[in-house]
């Protein structure tokens, strides 16, 4: 073999070298980052953070968060739909921002089932059903029939339309066939406030939000929407067991996305390693303390049949309500 014939042969098997997707053993070849969708301090924000910590020690590179908030949560997610898929740029995307504005906004710059790969769901943020306590109601089945019995419909908060606490209450209605009133405000706390004060009957509310209320007397716990109960409120009944209506959930998720075409022995990599962290009896504890729900992840295939059906869950309930490319 002659020299040009060497040096082409050289070049080629160099050529599919570069080709070639990082492998899991020569990934992480630099710092990964996590690019969230809320401010520091809130609650996905402190919980990324700690399982940063743990991927840390265990990748041996750095683990940097980014907080990206705005958009409508979105704007984290349109950042990362367009990383490279190389494992060092990750996002954790919520319910809204990948089931519901999909449908709610007119246009949105990435699509959450094409550009993305989800790695896996280590929390639920479930919401309380609360009521006025002065509302003559002590559970679920109480309230469906008030609210079928009144000839002027009872009133609901929520942080603005299209959140997830607004199509939670929409969820109930179209479930159980009542009517309620919708009153939405510009901000979380004024929306619960007036539960309690008694300008408006009801609302589904954070944990974090409600709880101080709820422990003072002035918000009336009916049920959490998750399937499993709320430790911090552990005599309050799911809702699914409350009502009857077995398979009821209406709950936020956190989910670690990377970009799509991320090879798969990372996303191995990574779904093991989050599934390992969030498996410690002490991560556990500390997202629970915070009215959460930590989560024992689906495998990646199951999460992406989960999420397929929650864009379809949650993008029906806005077409048919009326919200389909409002904002």
């Amino acid at each position: 073999m002659g020299f040009r014939s060497v040096a082409a042969a050289v070049a080629a098997v160099l050529g599919l070298c570069a080709a070639a997707p990082l492998s899991a053993q020569e990934w992480p070849s630099k710092p990964i980052t996590i690019v969230l969708p809320l401010a520091a301090g809130s609650g996905l924000d402190t919980i990324a953070r700690l399982y940063a910590e743990k991927l840390q020690t265990s990748l041996g590179k750095p683990v940097i968060v980014d907080n990206r908030p705005g958009a409508a949560l979105m704007l984290a997610a349109q950042a990362v739909a367009v990383a490279p898929p190389d494992g060092h740029t990750l996002t954790v995307g919520t319910t809204s921002a990948f089931a519901i504005n999909p449908t709610l906004y007119k246009q949105i710059s990435y699509d959450p089932d094409k550009n993305f790969t989800p790695i896996a769901m280590y929390v639920k943020s479930p919401f309380i059903l609360v009521v006025n306590p002065k509302l003559p109601v002590n559970n679920v089945k109480e309230l469906i029939a008030l609210a079928k019995e009144r000839k002027d419909p009872l009133n609901y908060s929520s942080p603005g339309a299209g959140v997830a606490q607004h199509l939670s209450i929409e969820y109930m209605k179209n479930r159980f066939g009542v009517q309620m009133t919708h009153v939405p405000y510009r901000n979380t706390p004024q929306s619960i406030l007036d539960i309690a004060s008694g300008h408006v009957d009801l609302g589904f509310v954070e944990a974090g939000a409600g709880l101080p209320l709820i422990k003072d007397g002035q918000l009336r716990a009916l049920a959490v929407s998750s399937a499993g109960r709320l430790p911090v409120l552990p005599d309050v009944l799911p809702f699914a067991e409350a009502s009857g209506a077995s398979d009821f959930e209406a709950v936020s998720w956190h989910i670690l996305f990377a970009p799509s075409g991320t090879p798969e022995p990372i996303v191995s990599k990574l779904h093991s390693e989050m599934k390992r962290i969030m498996a410690d009896p002490e991560i556990r504890q500390k997202i629970a303390a915070m009215g959460l729900i930590p989560n024992d992840t689906p495998t990646v295939d199951e999460l992406r049949v989960y999420l397929r059906g929650e864009r379809e869950k949650w993008g029906s309930l806005v077409k048919r309500i009326g919200l389909e490319g409002t904002q």
